[in-house]
């Protein structure tokens, strides 16, 4: 099985290549259109800022190729979120699989929240194959700013501040806001699923 993830001026990406193999997976680290549309699965993970990482996709003429994609692919931490129609993050119209908003935390209490939002936290109301063996409150660890918001494409949720979609899926587009690389068992189960897709 190749596995192509796609390389976009982000930063953590190498970490899931590595993540990948581990699981037994050929990924490859790439931002060429061909490699990318012929890969049995892709994933689209990252850390940074949503417009810049959107220019360099439409440099590389990616934010044409990534929703016409058909075989399963999967978005991580920024790459969820590039996948929504617009960020509050500098004002960035995305990529628009999901018509979802990414919105900006704010907390109610600067003593009771920080913002970013760091650290462990659980997934409930569970929904779809990718979260198989997964039980309500699985922990997984998020490092981000912005969130998506809740939405009939929501499979997972949790709470900081308020829910946000922890999960989302459409079609062969499945999301995830956590880092699974960075979730121990959990997040090795969830990169586990997706492969099975």
């Amino acid at each position: 099985m190749k596995v192509a993830v796609i390389k976009y001026n982000a930063g953590n990406v190498q970490s899931v290549v590595y993540a990948l193999e581990r699981l037994g997976a050929e990924a490859v680290l790439t931002d060429d259109l061909e490699l990318i549309a012929n890969a049995d699965k892709v994933i689209f993970p990252g850390q940074g800022e949503a417009s810049t990482a959107m220019r360099y996709l439409r440099e590389k003429k990616l934010d044409k190729l990534i929703p016409q994609l058909h075989q399963p692919f999967f978005g991580v931490c920024l790459g969820q979120q590039l996948l929504c129609e617009y960020s509050e993050e500098n004002n960035t119209t995305c990529l628009g699989v999901f018509p979802v908003k990414v919105k900006r935390f704010v907390p109610e209490s600067s003593e009771e929240f920080k913002v970013p939002h760091v650290g462990w936290n659980n997934l409930y109301d569970l929904e779809t194959p990718l979260l198989q063996g997964l039980n309500n409150d699985s922990y997984v660890y998020y490092v981000h700013s912005f969130y998506c918001e809740v939405s009939d494409f929501t499979i997972a949720k949790t709470h900081y501040i308020h829910d946000f979609a922890g999960l989302m899926h459409w079609k062969n587009f499945y999301a995830m806001q956590a880092h699974p690389e960075k979730s121990g068992k959990v997040g090795e189960r969830i990169l586990e699923n997706f492969l099975k897709i």
